[in-house]
């Protein structure tokens, strides 16, 4: 009797995955080394255990969920070792040198995981479950593996349009698929501030909160629908917590002093004129930016950035920095007192007549003024500011610079010693067109980017110096949502890109191949089918809706 549950619950097992199938270790992204070893392969089938301390239970119940979702075999956990047990065993090792390094070993009699933290761990069981996705027989193997960067992120603009928790948490969910470890959120803009900040409410009862919005590409039409939504403190919270449970770090994004509308149309006194602003309704860069020149500005920074750091433990703060005109600064007397002040040689008073040079439409000693004030601010509390490259000119050493006006600001900067995360739009930015003929795409977004030409990206290539090399963190990818109205935009805009910056993120270029990738990213789509994410399936004709035209 007790054979034939067993054979029974192998059947069950092949008919869930592909029957009689060996798992495949060529997932996405590629591991580093993948060694073959001879011998019986091992079987999942029932009487198979999970083994794990008390601290990776964790990261046991996530092999558990993910087992049971991909093979329908539910694995009990046990904490103890039995004689004649079969055990895919967790453990953290002191001789695995990558913290987020792993070593998975697959023998006949079972399966071992060893970390260098929980979060090695925590990827290995990545690889195993994209691994047995394809089969349950798994064929004797070591593999060790270590990421090549330490910043593996992605970006999800939820002011341009909102979305809610739910959906937040998928997303991080597919980070966690792909191996990633950086959820950059960007929650206010000139459509919509989207946090709570406690001592400034209107943020959220007038900038969360916009009368209508343009149609199509900037449009004269507007379609005067009221459109908002915010996140509180508490479900920031869930989601920080959520995203730290799969070992992603939150990291969260307060754009200043450009992008600020929607704080103008809360609080006018913020900005150079007094108002009234408005929401925004269009795309693009607003000329109302804070009046850096007033101090209520740095009380009211100070203050969003202290109930910013009360939900977010990141050590880093992102503070945008990008796309600020200065044509309300040039038409602010106040603004053009502190920039006289500024100009003025150390120890002297404002600079007058021939020594001062008005601001011109260049990026402003002002904007280096504000940017230091607000880095002083992050310092002084134990965090790192991050910004846009538009920063690096006159911003303090540590500075962290994101580089998205292609890879010659990150170069540049990490030439010179700051910490660089490449993100250029000539790679990364996924809410531009991944297909040339874009009649039947669902963004009205320009631009174009093939799912090839973001496997090619190499965020720290062989010209740059070695102590330059050092500094590049790593890269990720941006999903700007203007044109994306709905969550099945946002995941067919990121999707299967997504999959190509993950192995650029991961695997040393030595082990990138494109249509070895391709192969692979093939058989990685069943995982996507199987958690219901919508995928660009251009590589895929057979998969598209067959006659576009003929219904």
């Amino acid at each position: 009797m007790k054979r034939i549950v067993i054979i029974l619950s192998v059947l069950m097992l092949c008919l869930s995955t592909k029957a009689g199938d060996p798992a495949n270790y060529n997932v996405v992204p590629l591991p580093q080394n993948i060694v073959e070893k001879s011998g019986n392969a091992f079987i999942l089938e029932e009487g198979v255990q999970i083994l794990a301390p008390a601290g990776l239970l964790d990261e046991a119940r996530f092999l558990q969920q993910y087992f049971k979702e991909v093979t329908w075999n539910d694995l009990p956990i046990v904490s103890q070792r039995a004689k004649k047990g079969r055990y895919i065993e967790l453990t953290i090792s002191p001789t695995v040198q990558e913290k987020e390094g792993y070593v998975m070993t697959v023998t006949s009699k079972g399966v071992t995981i060893q970390g260098g933290s929980a979060a090695g761990v925590f990827y290995g069981i990545q690889t195993l479950r994209k691994a047995v996705s394809e089969g349950p027989i798994m064929n004797p193997v070591e593999i060790t593996d270590a990421p090549r960067f330490q910043w593996r992120g992605m970006h999800l603009d939820c002011s341009r349009h909102f979305f809610p928790v739910a959906f937040v948490k998928k997303f991080i969910d597919l980070l966690a698929l792909h191996n990633m470890n950086v959820f950059h959120w960007h929650l206010t803009d000139d459509q919509g501030w989207r946090i709570e900040i406690k001592k400034w409410p209107k943020l959220v009862s007038v900038g969360s909160q916009r009368t209508g919005t343009i149609i199509g590409t900037n449009s004269d039409i507007d379609d005067g629908i009221p459109y908002g939504g915010c996140y509180t403190q508490a479900e920031a919270r869930e989601i920080v917590a959520y995203a730290a449970a799969r070992h992603i770090t939150v990291i969260p994004e307060i754009d200043m002093p450009g992008h600020m509308l929607a704080a103008l149309a809360s609080y006018p006194e913020l900005g150079c004129t007094g108002g009234p602003y408005q929401v925004g309704h269009y795309w693009g860069v607003y000329k109302d930016v804070l009046c850096v020149a007033n101090p209520k500005v740095y009380e009211f920074v100070e203050d969003v950035l202290t109930e910013i750091m009360d939900i977010f433990p990141s050590e880093v703060i992102h503070i945008g920095g990008d796309e600020t005109p200065t044509e309300k600064w040039l038409a602010c007397p106040k603004c053009q007192a502190l920039a006289k002040t500024l100009a003025a040689p150390q120890g002297e008073g404002p600079g007058v007549g021939s020594d001062f040079e008005p601001l011109t439409s260049k990026l402003s000693p002002l904007q280096a003024h504000f940017t230091k004030k607000v880095f002083d601010f992050l310092t002084a509390k134990g965090r790192r500011a991050l910004g846009w490259d538009e920063i690096l000119d006159g911003s303090p050493q540590d500075a962290m610079i994101m580089s998205w006006r292609g890879t010659e600001p990150g170069a540049k900067a990490a030439e010179t010693g700051h910490d660089v995360v490449m993100t250029p739009t000539t790679f990364c930015y996924f809410d531009y067109q991944q297909v040339e003929d874009t009649q039947f795409e669902p963004s009205r977004c320009g631009g174009f980017i093939p799912i090839e030409k973001v496997y090619a990206l190499d965020p720290a290539p062989d010209s740059l110096s070695v102590a330059a090399r050092e500094h590049i963190l790593g890269a990720q990818a941006n999903l700007w949502t203007e044109y994306m109205t709905n969550e099945a935009m946002v995941e067919y805009q990121a999707l299967p890109r997504m999959s190509a910056l993950a192995e650029v993120q991961w695997t040393q270029p030595t082990r990138k191949d494109y249509d070895a990738f391709r192969e692979r990213l093939s058989r990685f789509t069943t995982l996507l089918d199987l958690y219901h994410y919508t995928y660009c399936k251009h590589l895929w004709p057979e998969r598209q809706i067959p006659n576009r035209w003929q219904f």
